[in-house]
């Protein structure tokens, strides 16, 4: 059974990662309408992977005898300038929803909810490597500079993107 401030953190968390999914797919549709193959390859895929988090949430609030709330979405803010802006956004965002589950991670530990905290050690993970790879794609943004054969390698190499970060 989950107490009610274990279920209004994870509900909490189940719109965030709504919200995230949404995030992606504008930066998708974006990076499509700009000619960026790749990257809107990229943040398909990104958005799906959110959605997918969102999911194992209401999946693991619902077993465990909590109602999940699936809320209304909001419209993302972006600044759309250019790509590097975006990515800056990126790294911004996944910071923001590590943020989002350490508090809930906390709120389990107050709650002596160890169950969820055994759970919630999964999207912990997850989150190091979002903003790793957020990092690492900021890095070769900064490389690339204003050079245009390098941002269409860039691109290119973002349809494939595989993480760098070693499997703990």
């Amino acid at each position: 059974m989950l107490s009610t401030n274990v279920l209004n953190g994870l509900n909490r968390q189940i719109e965030m990662e709504g919200d995230s999914s949404q995030v992606y797919l504008a930066m998708a549709s974006w990076a499509e309408v700009q000619g960026f193959e790749g990257i809107s390859t990229f943040m398909y895929k990104q958005s799906d992977e959110e959605r997918m988090h969102m999911l194992k949430l209401i999946k693991y609030v619902n077993q465990r005898g909590g109602a999940a709330k699936v809320s209304a979405t909001k419209e993302p803010k972006l600044d759309v300038s250019n790509y590097k802006t975006l990515f800056k956004q990126l790294l911004e965002h996944e910071i923001k929803v590590s943020e989002s589950i350490n508090n809930l991670v906390g709120i389990t530990l107050d709650e002596r909810d160890f169950a969820t905290h055994n759970f919630l050690q999964w999207y912990v993970a997850e989150q190091i490597e979002e903003e790793a790879n957020a990092r690492t794609i900021l890095d070769k943004i900064n490389l690339i500079g204003d050079d245009k054969g390098g941002l269409y390698l860039f691109d290119n190499e973002m349809k494939n993107f595989v993480s760098t970060v070693p499997v703990q």
